[in-house]
């Protein structure tokens, strides 16, 4: 059984990066040249090749189309967004991210504290989603943990059965406000990637 008070959404960064950052929110002249120092800056990093020439003008406009999609999708949910474009978060861990990442830290919040109508899911990269089908699944938080009450095993488990289709299942949070409540994992609990132990604060 899925322990539900236990259940947390994380935040990966990389360490050159500042957390709880959407390039998005940024008009596309000011984060062009953000996009390039992040690129120039980790030439061997995969995960920033997305910010480089000439491929990050695509990327901007692809996150932009998604970020509205969720938006007008989770409104439709009766959900009640507070920012145009969320921050990602996952739900419990991904081993993909991480090791697409290299090297990463991590961020987490209970999902027991986040009100229902401030964060969606999403199976899967929403991004990735968008390019494969232009399509999103999505589910409020009562969708998910109904889905998650009736499965008989753990979340790794879970997860684990959701794989290779879905490496994870993406979060969004709709409200800054909620941000505070976020705590950094220690270095051990990183490693180890685990949504529960200790916390630095």
């Amino acid at each position: 059984m899925i322990n539900m008070d236990e259940l947390c959404i994380k935040h990966y960064c990389h360490p050159s990066n500042s957390p709880f950052m959407n390039i998005c929110r940024l008009p596309k002249e000011k984060a062009l040249p953000l996009a390039q120092k992040m690129a120039i800056k980790n030439p061997e990093n995969e995960s920033f090749a997305r910010f480089s020439n000439p491929h990050f003008e695509n990327h901007y406009n692809r996150r932009t189309k998604v970020d509205e999609q969720l938006y007008n999708l989770f409104i439709s949910l009766g959900g009640k967004p507070k920012e145009t474009h969320p921050i990602y978060f996952v739900l419990h861990e991904s081993k993909s991210l991480e090791a697409w990442l290299g090297q990463w830290t991590a961020n987490r919040i209970l999902l027991k504290n986040i009100p229902s109508e401030f964060i969606s899911f999403t199976l899967g990269d929403s991004l990735v989603a968008f390019k494969e089908s232009g399509k999103q699944i999505m589910y409020t938080k009562e969708m998910l943990l109904q889905v998650l009450e009736a499965y008989d095993g753990t979340i790794d488990d879970f997860l684990a059965e959701l794989s290779p289709k879905y490496y994870c299942i993406e979060a969004q949070l709709w409200k800054d406000e909620l941000l505070p409540m976020a705590h950094p994992l220690s270095k051990n609990r990183a490693k180890s990637s685990s949504c529960s132990g200790s916390l630095t604060q």
